[in-house]
């Protein structure tokens, strides 16, 4: 399946049952009927009709609910089952899952697996796998069938009671079938590496996971030229690119963008080993290399990655090949590959903003990086705002204050080829520890640190939140400042206050007190009462997105420290600043001079 399911979720019992699913299969998202599912990743109002644009989308659906809800959304839909996703229904007590449709796009092979968590049946229907075991329009992870048309009328033989002959070697997949000679046989399967064109009649011809490309080049080589070698590597020993399971190098080249591209051109994972490993096959290497081990460390990166990849039993099928700035060879294993069993992937680093605390303040970006995570670091209050995503994922917990050790941690993880997320409250770029994390790569001298993908994810900062439940405060100019002295000297934080005073900006103040430090805010609100209207509103919010939230709008000249705490932030408006009462509730809003 191209796409990851989706739990379509109708109750509260329904949800806990989605949550331990999710908590399985990390990359399912949980969508639930807004008047009854709170926790959830995305709300709807219109079952039928979100259940509809989801089948539209593409996305397979698990619906925990009745099959018959499932089948009234979609059925004015259905047209071709060759590029329908697949639709289970999924009994809320878990006790029985069927897959509706798409049985030989996955379905029944999902069916089974959330059967495995919930202890239930899986009730699958379709004659392939009911009568031999096998689907052969459905093969394994990771196997591709070169014409897909082919396997109708193979599969149509096989339950015909016709005879199939098999050519290659078919694995544990295809043993539960019934085969005969070549001679006896109406139709034959064909299991191979290579490319067949054209494709013969009577005959499905399967691509098994067992070839692997290793690549070598100089710094900044071009991607046309290393992807341009690889598919000429193929070609010349008629290799089929729907075997290729992996393009691998040295770790030295993990960040190297023509590798990258080239697996995406294949549509395969990068893999990277270091030199030591690669060195261990120096024994087996048809053109070993002193000048790259004095340059890399080992005496071959193309030839040795591909071996180290296709195991101790692999060979290499297309020894080392050279343009003008890379090299590439391609090796073959004798049994399916998994990319996740060798090497390492390049590490990548998500700096994750949350938001303040709601997930309906969170970014679909930051939930998806959640996800993907496999490892999360971050206060333990932070992570706890995110634990429905990142549940069964180890967990690196510092204390508040410790927010280098946190960043350091996330970095070194990522540098072991690890997905790491740190976590964020608000914005990870606003009083957060993006800036910590570049800061850190800019000073640091581990090479393997530079070589690590970061990506920084924003989130709805509290200034942002506390807006929008006051109504529209920053509509015009404003400045953040935060009052906490641990990093900035309390001269410089009261230079910023009074600079924002004179410039009439309003102001969001971050960090304004804790029980340790109370001066500052006194001061700060001494010079806003010096410059500003004594009736100029100001927003105090607490705890958004949060359970115990609490906002509230007062004028500057009643405005008391000892409601405010680090859990606080506030908006001190301009000059023009003010209230109005809408619907019952005190709002504010700086104009901009649209109607002036």
């Amino acid at each position: 399946m191209s796409e990851t399911p989706v739990l379509v979720v109708l109750t509260t019992s329904g949800a806990v049952l989605a949550r331990r699913i999710q908590a399985r299969f990390p990359g399912c998202e949980i969508h639930g009927l807004a008047s009854r599912v709170e926790n959830c990743d995305h709300r709807f109002d219109r079952t039928t009709d979100h259940i509809a644009g989801l089948f539209q989308a593409g996305r397979p659906i698990i619906g925990i609910c009745a099959a018959g809800i499932l089948i009234r959304a979609v059925a004015g839909l259905l047209a071709d089952k060759q590029t329908e996703p697949p639709v289970l229904a999924l009994s809320p007590d878990g006790t029985s899952v069927v897959p509706l449709l798409g049985g030989h796009k996955g379905a029944n092979r999902l069916a089974q697996e959330l059967a495995a968590v919930t202890g239930g049946m899986a009730a699958v229907t379709t004659a392939g796998d009911v009568l031999h075991g096998v689907s052969l329009d459905d093969p394994p992870l990771g196997w591709k069938i070169a014409g897909p048309d082919a396997a109708k009328s193979v599969m149509a033989d096989l339950l015909a009671g016709k005879t199939l002959s098999l050519y290659g070697d078919g694995g544990s997949w295809l043993a539960p079938l019934k085969l005969a000679s070549a001679e006896a046989a109406a139709a034959r399967i064909q299991v191979t590496t290579r490319s067949v064109d054209p494709l013969p009649e009577r005959c499905l011809v399967l691509h098994p996971p067992r070839l692997v490309i290793g690549v070598g080049c100089e710094r900044n080589c071009t991607p046309e030229e290393l992807s341009d070698l690889v598919r000429r590597a193929l070609a010349c020993q008629g290799l089929a690119v729907a075997s290729v399971v992996a393009v691998v190098s040295v770790d030295l080249k993990s960040d190297e963008p023509a590798v990258h591209a080239a697996a995406e051109s294949l549509g395969v994972p990068a893999r990277f080993f270091d030199p030591v490993r690669l060195e261990l096959e120096t024994p087996r290497l048809l053109n070993p290399s002193d000048v790259v081990f004095r340059e890399v460390g080992c005496h071959g990166v193309a030839e040795g990655a591909a071996l180290a990849a296709a195991g101790a039993s692999g060979m290499l099928v297309v020894p080392k090949m050279k343009s003008a700035r890379a090299t590439c060879a391609i090796a073959e294993a004798p049994a399916d590959l998994d990319p996740l069993d060798f090497g390492t992937a390049r590490g990548h680093l998500a700096v994750i903003g949350v938001g303040p605390g709601s997930a309906g303040w969170r970014t679909a970006e930051a939930t998806a990086l959640l996800r993907d995570a496999e490892e999360v670091v971050g206060y333990g209050f932070y992570l706890d705002l995110v634990a429905d995503l990142i549940a069964g994922k180890p967990r690196h917990q510092t204390d508040l204050g410790a927010e280098e050790e946190r960043a350091r941690r996330a970095i070194e993880l990522a540098a072991t080829g690890r997905r790491v997320a740190l976590v964020c409250s608000g914005d990870a770029g606003i009083y957060a520890l993006a800036t910590l994390v570049w800061e850190l790569l800019d000073q640091g001298t581990e090479a393997a640190w530079r070589r690590i993908a970061v990506t920084v994810a924003p989130g709805v900062s509290a200034l942002q939140a506390a807006a929008a439940r006051a109504g529209a405060p920053i509509g015009h100019d404003f400045c953040a400042i935060s009052l906490s002295d641990l990093l900035t000297p309390r001269q410089t934080i009261l230079q910023r206050l009074q600079a924002a005073v004179d410039g009439d900006f309003v102001t969001a103040l971050y960090n304004p007190r804790s029980q340790r430090r109370t001066e500052l805010i006194e001061r700060a609100i001494d010079l806003y009462r010096a410059g500003r209207p004594a009736t100029t509103p100001v927003v105090i919010a607490r705890s958004l997105g949060r359970p115990d939230e609490a906002v509230r709008i007062v004028e500057l000249q009643h405005l008391d420290p000892a409601d405010i705490d680090m859990m606080t932030i506030l908006l001190i408006g301009a000059s023009r600043t003010t209230t109005l009462t809408h619907d019952g509730k005190l709002c504010a809003y700086t104009p901009r001079g649209y109607l002036s």
